[in-house]
């Protein structure tokens, strides 16, 4: 009984690490991934260094995507796109009142 309320603190230290760092990551890892491969020709995205640009087309084997830009056509990782600035853009505008 003595050694199981010794390690008791330890076993809930990890379990508070896992369900507030290691399980949110891995959920945001799966979403990302998710994202990544349901992009499509014609989607506008923002890459991670905030480049601006719609997707012209992909490279299979670079596992990268083109993206057409003002400046012209960029090859780029398909990991360099960002999620979450990504649907910012592509969110809906709400109405001003």
């Amino acid at each position: 009984m003595d050694q199981l309320s010794s390690f008791l603190p330890l076993i809930l230290m990890f379990a508070v690490v896992y369900f507030f760092m290691i399980r949110p990551q891995m959920k945001r890892a799966k979403q990302e991934k998710k994202f990544i491969e349901e992009l499509k020709k014609g989607d506008r995205v923002i890459t991670k260094s905030g480049m601006h640009g719609k997707i012209f087309d992909f490279s299979e084997k670079n596992d990268a995507v083109i993206i057409e830009t003002g400046a012209g056509k960029i090859t780029f990782d398909r990991s360099s796109i960002s999620m979450e600035m990504s649907k910012k853009l592509n969110a809906p505008v709400a109405e001003k009142k």
